[in-house]
């Protein structure tokens, strides 16, 4: 294995993409129900990987992990912060039970199987997956006056106690989250994620990449004209149950302008476009309906226009119909309008806000003339704004590098807090202004698994080595606390959610139970299984508070040990 060790000093990077490819491999295998899953696969791959022994720079992990949290938190931003208010109190109340839980259940088993301070407060931080419990610890440890050399063998302690559970602390999370949460609740987290989609949705399907309706709303229809010979466009227009619009003339063989006031003729052939259904069964007011006919076809597009003009902003759908001109509406449909990336039901009393995004339907030049008066067509775009993002994870990693000092407690979000309280700014800031800030979906789903299987996969190769031997070492004792402290919080926390806070969907459900517990792997698997971002609001939420209830437990433990 020394050619191996030798290549992987020379080119680390091969060992943590070597650690991707298998681990994605491994994850693919079902066990029955059970599934590992690429991230803990990745996990596993890169501590069995790491015993051939690679060193791999931490800068690694900390760029990986700033890019998988700041686009978790730049793709939720908006449902964030429309969350935030007294619905959030669940997940407040989730973040702390665990953080309670966690810290009664290393103190009992410190105090049962004789652990010292350094050891229960490095089982903490690595059976609760919260590393700045090394630190206030440590420093906790530093300031109990005690001889030099035992103040640093109980700060290694912190290490060894640390490097020895975080592998299970990681894995165990995403089983409790992943696996045993949706057997407890009797439903799949991709299930409920998709019912919980289309209530956000106002009860619109969300079709997919690929996927169209089979009788779209929307449609265009060729009518020769009988019934209706010596009408105006107008009036055929304004007779619809439904608006239409007369896109198209053919008389004669001959195309001509449908000019609201040009009488229609016996034998003129007109594309009618409109709402299914006002445009289909025109035939006993029109004429019969044909299949085609040379040149009437007409290219009609969607766009989405963010609405800024103060003649729309603050109004209600009522007053806007109302005082909107009819030239204005002519040939052009509203498909849908969202704030902050949720669908609004459009009732006479909807008030539309700056920022909504309206998607408008008709053909390219009435789409125009509506959208100059709208606001500023959100031109889509394979290109990532860098300026924008860039901007968005150096403020992040600025914000982690605060440190708030309650007496000798350091408080600080660290680098993976700042950048998803960034991404959370900056992704509510660009729904309420589209012309900035684009990220196409796949590069923020890039972001999303790269960033996460690559950090957990530095994490392996970094401590597997260490957890091993360590292991060997010491014995299984101070690895089987782990797998407790690991474990026990998240039922506790998981039934209380349950029982007392009344979780009933089990997406939502696993995103507030992998935040409270700061799992950023358990989240990345709970996302993959849910196919939507549904459960990253109660993450964010209980994520943040996470970060804080649990760093507070290193000195905790250092005073009731």
């Amino acid at each position: 294995m020394s050619w191996l060790h030798a290549l992987f000093n020379q080119s680390p990077e091969i060992a943590l993409f070597l650690s991707l490819a298998i681990g994605y491999w491994v994850g693919k295998f079902q066990f029955g129900k059970f599934q590992l899953g690429g991230v803990a696969g990745s996990l596993l791959a890169a501590v069995i990987i790491s015993q051939v022994g690679v060193s791999i720079d931490n800068g690694i992990k900390a760029v990986l992990f700033a890019l998988f949290i700041y686009a978790v938190g730049f793709e939720s931003g908006p449902q964030f912060f429309r969350s935030l208010g007294r619905q959030s109190l669940r997940e407040i109340a989730m973040a702390t039970v665990l953080a309670v839980s966690g810290l009664i259940t290393v103190v009992v088993l410190a105090r049962m199987f004789g652990l010292d301070k350094g050891l229960a407060a490095g089982i903490a931080a690595g059976g609760l997956t919260q590393s700045a419990i090394i630190g206030t610890a440590g420093s906790a440890i530093g300031k109990l006056g005690l001889a030099a050399d035992e103040t640093q063998r109980l700060q290694a302690n912190v290490a060894i106690g640390y490097a020895v559970t975080y592998i299970f602390g990681s894995f165990g999370a995403i089983i409790v989250c992943v696996n045993i949460l949706p057997w407890f609740m009797r439903r799949s987290i991709r299930d409920d994620a998709i019912k919980a989609e289309a209530e956000m949705l106002a009860g619109a399907r969300n079709l997919g990449v690929g996927e169209y309706a089979a009788a779209p709303d929307l449609v265009g229809r060729i009518y020769r004209i009988d019934s209706a010979a010596g009408r105006t466009v107008s009036e055929v227009e304004g007779g619809a149950a439904l608006p239409i619009s007369i896109e198209r003339v053919k008389r004669d063989g001959a195309l001509i302008g449908p000019e609201p006031s040009l009488k229609l003729q016996a034998g003129d052939i007109v594309l009618v476009v409109g709402r299914r259904a006002g445009v289909v069964g025109l035939s006993s007011k029109l004429g019969p309906e044909l299949q085609s006919s040379e040149g009437m076809d007409v290219i009609v597009v969607t766009r989405e226009v963010a609405v800024t003009a103060p003649a729309f902003v603050k109004r209600t759908v009522a007053e806007i119909r109302s005082s909107t001109a009819a030239d204005m509406r002519h040939g052009v449909y509203v498909v849908e309008v969202k704030r902050a990336g949720v669908r609004l039901s459009l009732k006479d009393d909807t008030v539309i806000e700056p920022g909504d995004v309206v998607t408008l339907y008709g053909t390219s030049e009435d789409v125009q003339r509506a959208a100059r008066q709208v606001g500023s067509i959100i031109i889509p775009s394979d290109k990532t704004d860098f300026v924008f993002h860039g901007l968005g994870l150096v403020v992040g990693l600025l914000i982690g590098l605060v440190v708030v000092r309650f007496g000798d407690i350091p408080l600080t979000l660290g680098s993976g807090g700042g950048a998803l309280l960034s991404g959370l700014a900056f992704g509510w800031y660009r729904s309420r202004n589209m012309a900035l800030g684009n990220m196409p979906t796949a590069a923020s789903t890039l972001l999303r698994d790269l960033g996460l299987a690559g950090f957990v996969a530095v994490v392996g190769l970094q401590s597997g080595q260490q957890a091993v031997t360590t292991i060997a070492e010491k014995g299984l004792s101070i690895f089987l606390i782990g797998v407790v402290v690991t474990l026990l919080p998240l039922l506790i926390t998981m039934v209380f959610g349950r029982y007392v806070l009344r979780y009933d969907n089990t997406a939502v459900f696993a995103g507030a139970l992998s935040g409270s517990r700061s799992a950023n792997p358990a989240f990345g698997e709970v996302l993959d299984k849910a196919g939507n971002s549904i459960p990253t609001t109660p993450f964010a939420i209980t994520y943040a508070l996470a970060n804080v209830f649990l760093t507070l437990l290193g000195p905790l433990v250092v005073a009731f040990v």
